[in-house]
């Protein structure tokens, strides 16, 4: 995300979502390219709790053996020790992108962290797998402004485009997620991270992929269900809120430098041709102004009135610029002293591409676009 934690803070409380918890601003990866590994804001729910760290990894051990033990298992989850009833508490918390179960001994190689920032729905039927633990008690909404997906186009999909996706309404976002917490070997450090769970693309965005993040509506029956603590089994209801987004979104091309993690810049979430910035828009502004104004007139009897032609510049079709109607008038000047018969015009300047630009003096062979680095910020490929 491009925005501060406060802010998110005020926008939750703003759709009357209790936030009991929030990170400091520097906690929380503030970009306009957010990759895996990186540090992004999870909302979840949470009882209060007296167990301990060990206790809850044996439960998770005996769960992920797909046998919970009755021993180990909670009374009951809205239960405290004094008998009374447990209000739970909602917090916004910083966590990494990349799932990392609490059964990892030691820090994941990417490869493996990149096999886990996105958990498919259809995987979360079968009440098994690894993802067996979190579906059950670690369920989350990870908090955004939008995300990005490439369009392959060409022979083999080899270009690609890459898109921004966000509301119609411009807020923020929410996704349903998983997470989990792991101390390593060796290590009391406690690294909380998470997942992005995927559906089937809607009908808008079948265009650009057939796999799209749960979208769930802020502060709505479905986030609170999504969200509830003590739904400690994982049931058809669960289920069946991960589905295709029916609200409105809005889908546009963007940059192709925001597939280099590393690179930054809000160019990255306005629209390619919106973007000043953007070199093909340079250009063609760049051509617009070069267009030269024709001179017109004919050589007339000295006598005779001398008549100013207008020019008017045509519309362009491809860009969003207004044409006034009121631009100056071109006049026709004339001398004294005798000219040949005839319309004079300057000579139209040579234009250059807005993607490729030869040299004027000898023609070279146009150079592949180099590969760049392996894109990383595919979220939902999965």
């Amino acid at each position: 995300m491009s925005v501060r934690m406060a802010y998110v803070r005020r926008r939750l409380q703003d759709h009357g979502m209790q936030v009991d918890e929030a990170p400091e601003d520097d906690e929380v990866r503030e970009t306009y390219n957010f990759a895996p590994g990186y540090n992004g804001a999870v909302y979840r729910a949470a009882l209060p709790s007296h167990r301990s760290h060990a206790a809850e990894q044996d439960e998770h051990e005996h769960e992920h053996a797909g046998a919970p033990s009755q021993e180990h298992a909670p009374k009951s989850p809205t239960e405290t020790q004094g008998g009374g009833q447990a209000t739970p508490i909602y917090k916004i918390q910083s966590m990494k992108w990349g799932l990392i179960p609490f059964w990892t001994k030691r820090q994941p190689d990417y490869g493996s962290l990149m096999r886990t920032i996105n958990c498919r729905d259809d995987s979360l039927i079968e009440d098994r797998g690894m993802w067996t633990s979190m579906k059950r008690r670690k369920r989350c909404v990870v908090v955004c402004q939008g995300f990005y997906e490439w369009l392959k186009k060409g022979p083999g999909g080899k270009e690609k485009i890459p898109h921004y996706i966000k509301r119609k309404d411009g807020d923020l976002m929410f996704l349903a997620g998983l997470w989990d917490s792991v101390s390593y070997e060796g290590s009391e450090d406690m690294l909380y991270t998470y997942t992005i769970i995927t559906t089937s693309s809607n009908q808008y965005l079948q265009f650009l992929h057939d796999r799209m993040p749960v979208i769930l509506e802020p502060n709505s029956e479905q986030m609170k269900t999504w969200l509830d603590p003590t739904r400690t089994t994982w049931s058809k209801e669960l289920q069946s809120l991960l589905k295709p987004y029916e609200g409105e979104l809005e889908c546009y091309p963007v940059p192709k430098e925001v597939g280099k993690v590393g690179n930054n810049s809000p160019d990255f979430i306005i629209p390619l041709k919106e973007n000043k910035g953007n070199i093909a828009n340079f250009f063609a502004n760049a051509k617009k102004k070069a267009e030269p104004q024709a001179k017109t007139g004919e050589v007339q009897d000295e006598s005779q009135d001398i008549v100013s032609t207008g020019v008017k510049r045509e519309h362009p079709r491809d860009t969003g610029d207004i044409v006034d109607s009121d631009r100056k008038k071109v006049k026709t000047e004339t001398t004294p002293s005798p000219k040949k018969a005839g319309s004079e015009t300057t000579p139209k300047k040579q234009t250059r591409s807005a993607t490729h630009n030869p040299r004027l003096t000898k023609k070279t062979e146009a150079k592949k676009p180099t590969q760049g680095s392996q894109r990383i910020t595919k979220f939902f490929g999965k």
